[in-house]
């Protein structure tokens, strides 16, 4: 257990960004799911209106420092790529 003053706050403050953290992770992966089941049930109109707003959360993940700036263009290039393959075959 922390014994100092500071090392006291350094636990709050890590306690309140795993929160934020948790919140955030949460919430992308939730749309990135719901992006994917439109998908999965041959919905393309549906996943096409989720595509940019998957991205903005997977933007705000990177921005806020959850995930990595090269994690977040990797998952949103492959998520546009499954967009893009599913539109193709759907024609």
């Amino acid at each position: 257990m922390a014994i100092s003053r500071s090392s006291l706050k350094r636990a709050r403050i890590i306690k309140a960004k795993t929160l934020r953290n948790k919140m955030v992770m949460s919430n992308m992966r939730t749309m990135i799911k719901k992006f994917e089941n439109s998908l999965a049930n041959g919905n393309i109109e549906e996943a096409r209106s989720l595509y940019p707003l998957v991205v903005k959360r997977i933007d705000m993940a990177a921005s806020k420092g959850t995930i990595h700036k090269n994690t977040a263009n990797r998952k949103k290039s492959k998520l546009a790529i499954r967009l893009n393959k599913a539109a193709a075959s759907q024609q």
